[in-house]
């Protein structure tokens, strides 16, 4: 298969992928990329598997790995005093690839209300959650407390467990009853313009 085919074939998965969140299945492939039957399928996955585009969770099915459009890394600039930052092309990298370690276990969330502006987490922004991590202290963790789902700094003494906003303007919370740690806030994401 010669590399123009490839890339279109690629790119009709990364359409299919940022169109429905999802990766699709193998009859779906078959379909997509006009094979005339699912075992066309099975060997294109296993070509883009030992090329790195794409990888098997534990259950088999198909996650992206360097799927997305990797964006390049310039060079590095001191956020001081101005510098020039010389253009240099030092890497390419794929954002979903260096946020995410477990992209079978990660979600995204939209931010709302104030609670967690002093830890930089501002409404409107949206959040990584990683559901596989167990939550240490000063983890910021999205929790159902008491039936009431929230994003607090998570903090445990003993059995005692303490929710703790990133904003006076509100109190720490101790669940009454049930406390359900829906997973551990990896990495917030704010579109500036």
């Amino acid at each position: 298969m010669h590399d123009k085919k490839l890339r279109d074939r690629i790119n009709q998965l990364i359409y299919f992928y940022q169109e429905r969140g999802r990766m699709p299945s193998y009859s779906e492939i078959a379909h997509l990329l006009g094979f005339k039957s699912k075992n066309a399928s099975f060997k294109f996955i296993e070509k883009l598997i030992n090329l790195g585009i794409v990888e098997k969770d534990l259950k088999g099915k198909i996650i992206p790995k360097s799927l997305k459009n990797p964006i390049k890394v310039l060079g590095i600039i001191e956020a001081g005093f101005p510098s020039p930052a010389e253009e240099e092309l030092l890497d390419t990298i794929s954002l979903d690839r260096w946020l995410i370690s477990n992209p079978s276990s990660t979600f995204m969330l939209k931010v709302t209300g104030d609670s967690m502006i002093e830890a930089g987490i501002l409404p409107g922004d949206m959040v990584l959650v990683d559901r596989s991590l167990s939550p240490k202290n000063g983890d910021i963790v999205i929790a159902q407390v008491d039936g009431q789902w929230t994003m607090k700094y998570f903090s445990k003494k003993g059995k005692e467990i303490t929710l703790t906003p990133a904003n006076p303007k509100y109190k720490p919370i101790k669940p009454k009853a049930e406390l359900n740690i829906a997973g551990v806030v990896i990495a917030t994401i704010r579109k500036i313009r």
